[in-house]
């Protein structure tokens, strides 16, 4: 394990998402910043992935052949995006196997800088409540506010949260939505910093679209967010379906960032939760039995 700002070593010994592989010119230099530390990746023609600490001898931009590059840090390449990790990580990331069904469009909506904590962004993604409230007439809207009786587990076998049982009306679920509905959702949290969610689709009742929040923790306070969208729309183009992501993701900013405190506390008597927040009970609790600091304000002892 190389010598880090990060001390956490369950964040450390974690892949984590660096940059969007579609987005990236092949064979140039991206540097970025993940738990303090300035790295760089490149990406070859043939999709080949190279992650290291960044070097001052190459500049952003510059082309070079990835193979040349030493020292290497882990990386893989998976859900469209670059990861990497400063510790050892597993040998595989969290399945989604929606991934690799073919009919599925596939897409980066965007990569946002946000000024809060992971744990923090992760938290309002689980969160119904706010739909009527912050993404008015989109996901949520007055008088329909309740957020109706759902599951919550923390499997010890997968090693993440689901929730399941959520519904909630929407007047405009998605790009191919043509009226208010009742939406089904599921929640997956499979990684301290990566969330999936499952919701219906109104063209094809037997399959539902992926939306995922990957995280890239630039610091204890900031993040990278990326979002993942594979979903089932034949009619809309790609610049369409992201701007319905990215015009939800414009709604959360502000909130996010006004957050107080911007690390997520993990005592439960902290903040008082009510039954919308039953997701994020078992996050805060998840987050705590598996040790995490990074992000978070542990409870004292």
């Amino acid at each position: 394990m190389i010598q880090t700002k990060c001390s956490d070593p369950v964040i450390l010994n974690l892949w984590h998402p660096i940059g969007a592989i579609a987005e990236t010119t092949p064979n140039s230099v991206v540097e970025t910043i993940l738990l303090g530390e300035r790295v760089s990746f490149a990406v070859d023609a043939n999709g080949a992935v190279s992650v290291w600490k960044s070097r001052s001898d190459l500049r952003p931009g510059e082309r070079i052949d990835p193979a040349s590059v030493r020292e290497t840090l882990p990386a893989k390449s998976a859900y469209g995006y670059v990861w990497t990790s400063l510790g050892s990580p597993p040998a595989e990331l969290f399945p989604i196997p929606e991934y690799e069904e073919p009919d599925r469009r596939k897409l980066n909506a965007a990569t946002f800088g946000v000024n809060v904590s992971a744990p923090r962004a992760i938290e309002n993604f689980l969160d119904m409540g706010h739909f009527p409230y912050v993404h008015t007439d989109i996901l949520g809207v007055e008088p329909h506010t309740e957020v109706k009786e759902y599951d919550v587990e923390i499997s010890v076998d997968r090693d993440e949260i689901l929730a399941t049982r959520c519904r909630f009306f929407q007047p405009m679920a998605s790009t191919v939505s043509d009226g208010g509905a009742d939406v089904d959702y599921v929640y997956r949290v499979p990684h301290p910093y990566c969330s999936v969610l499952y919701k219906s689709n109104p063209v094809d009742e037997t399959r539902l679209d992926v939306i995922a929040i990957f995280l890239q923790p630039v610091d204890q306070e900031h993040v990278r967010a990326h979002m993942l969208l594979c979903v089932l729309d034949e009619d809309n183009e790609d610049k369409v379906i992201k701007r319905f992501q990215q015009t939800i993701f414009g709604q959360d900013k502000p909130i996010l960032e006004n957050q107080v405190p911007k690390r997520l506390p993990l005592d439960p008597r902290a903040e008082t939760p009510i039954r919308a927040d039953k997701s994020a009970i078992a996050y805060r609790r998840w987050l705590s039995q598996k040790g995490v600091t990074y992000g978070v304000i542990p409870v004292a002892a």
